[in-house]
């Protein structure tokens, strides 16, 4: 009896960017699906895993959260650049969502009032330590190309479930089957 080699594994990578983590929480929703998920897929880079490095070649890249900071900038183009496949999970991703809610103030006014006004300790804007704010939040698609848009704050474990297994039969998901705005 001959042996064959299984199909390699789809290389899958998610990052977090600005949000609360809620579109990573309802990956973790798929239960059990997470199982036959682990047949299929070699997790390479995100919160879920351990490995702190983007690999050169990712097949799908995830990214849940708006751009809102330098890094956050330098995180998406990397995955645009590594990745086959992006896909923009979760509305802070698609339209900036909540944190974009900064765009309507000035830059410095929104600064002051999260570490001046309202801090009775040692009021300062942080100048190390954390990443430098852009002017203005973008979703994901405002800095690089996206193939696939799911929305959804967050969405839920079915659509996520939807989208990836379109992806890995090679067809091209369409998650307004299975979603509708607000909810």
């Amino acid at each position: 009896m001959s042996s064959t080699s299984a199909s390699p594994k789809i290389r899958v990578a998610t990052t977090w960017l600005d949000g609360c983590s809620g579109c990573h929480m309802s990956f973790l929703d798929l239960d059990e699906r997470l199982f036959e998920l682990a047949q299929r897929v070699e997790m390479v880079h995100g919160p879920l895993v351990d490995t702190k490095s983007l690999p050169e070649r990712v097949d799908i890249g995830i990214i849940e959260g708006s751009i809102s900071t330098e890094e956050d900038l330098v995180k998406a183009r990397a995955f645009r650049r590594r990745c086959t496949r992006l896909v923009s999970l979760g509305d802070c991703a698609v339209n900036g969502n909540v944190p974009a809610l900064r765009n309507r103030f000035p830059l410095a006014e929104v600064t002051d009032r999260a570490f001046r006004e309202t801090v009775t300790l040692q009021p300062m804007v942080p100048s190390q330590g954390v990443p430098k704010l852009l002017k203005m939040v973008l979703p994901v698609h405002g800095v690089v190309a996206v193939d696939v848009y799911i929305p959804g704050c967050p969405p839920s474990a079915d659509t996520i479930w939807y989208v990836l297994s379109e992806l890995f039969a090679g067809r091209a998901p369409n998650p307004s089957e299975v979603t509708r705005f607000g909810a």
